[in-house]
């Protein structure tokens, strides 16, 4: 018997579609990760992206488990001396770009690299309801159905 090992040829990418209204934030992105790295898939080989195409709708109604919300801090630094700058979560998810939260947090679950990088291509995040991919009749996946602990009441 050998060992398979999947051809970038050979793979079958679908699309799924995921609301993420109520849902904690950790658990999303950890579900999203695998799939994006294709594990979830009996041809999973790790050096070939064989995951799905994701798309991520209402964004902005994510939920924080215990006092995330107000005191979680993203960290970046400018480049020049000094310049470590951080931002609140709330500060993020009130902002002009709420959908970033949900794109850290699953781009910090992938790995480092140029393989990394391209899985993450396959992820489109959007902060309301309405998205553009229609036409490639993506899969609704209800993550709030998976495990009680995936959705938060407000």
């Amino acid at each position: 018997m050998k060992t398979f090992s999947q051809k970038n040829e050979t793979v079958e990418k679908k699309w799924i579609l995921i609301d993420a209204e109520g849902l904690v934030v950790g658990r999303l992105a950890s579900l999203v990760a695998l799939r994006l790295r294709g594990k979830h898939k009996p041809t999973f080989t790790p050096h070939v992206d064989d995951g799905d195409n994701i798309i991520i709708v209402n964004a902005d109604k994510v939920h924080f488990t215990g006092k995330k919300y107000t005191d979680k801090t993203y960290y970046w630094h400018t480049g020049y001396i000094g310049g470590i700058k951080e931002r609140k979560a709330r500060e993020i998810l009130e902002g002009r770009f709420p959908e970033r939260v949900v794109e850290k947090a699953v781009e910090r679950m992938l790995p480092r690299g140029p393989l990394g990088r391209r899985q993450l291509k396959n992820l489109r995040v959007y902060a309301g309801a309405e998205h553009p991919h229609q036409a490639q009749n993506p899969e609704v996946l209800d993550v709030k159905a998976l495990n009680i602990k995936n959705s938060r009441a407000a």
